[in-house]
């Protein structure tokens, strides 16, 4: 029998819990969905949300959960993506550039594995950070 990966409790559907958010950079979500899943030996990461006023967005990514960088096409944003399985109840996603870590989002499960509490930190050139926090309810498995 295979052991279970780190990142199982991550895989599924989960959605915004809107109260939640707690946003230093921009306007929170009015609503938000979020879907980790595995393809081959990545991960893979879908979130479809719709700002504040109204429009809808989408980004996704992928990446080994190994915590080795892949190149990453971001522009001037990144070169580089970073995906750690940390622990079975943390999971984390860095982009770099040029060597320095820009962005990161932290994923955590509650005890129960059905809460993901989401804190994104930005990193800028001065110095400063700001940090967006979120939480998701599973609404389906992987």
């Amino acid at each position: 029998m295979a052991d279970t990966p780190l990142y199982a409790g991550f895989l599924g559907i989960w959605t915004l819990i809107p109260e939640s958010c707690d946003y230093e950079q921009g306007e929170p979500p009015k609503e938000a969905t979020y879907r980790i899943a595995v393809e081959g030996e990545e991960l893979v990461f879908v979130m479809y949300w719709v700002d504040s006023d109204g429009s809808s967005q989408q980004v996704e990514f992928s990446g080994p959960p190994n915590g080795k960088p892949i190149p990453l096409d971001a522009g001037e944003l990144a070169d580089s993506l970073v995906v750690r399985a940390v622990s079975a109840r943390e999971l984390t996603t860095s982009a770099y550039s040029k060597g320095e870590e820009l962005m990161v989002a932290q994923r955590q499960l509650d005890e129960t594995g059905t809460a993901m509490r989401i804190t994104q930190i930005v990193r800028f050139p001065n110095g400063s950070s700001e940090c967006n926090v979120g939480v998701y309810r599973k609404s389906a498995a992987a």
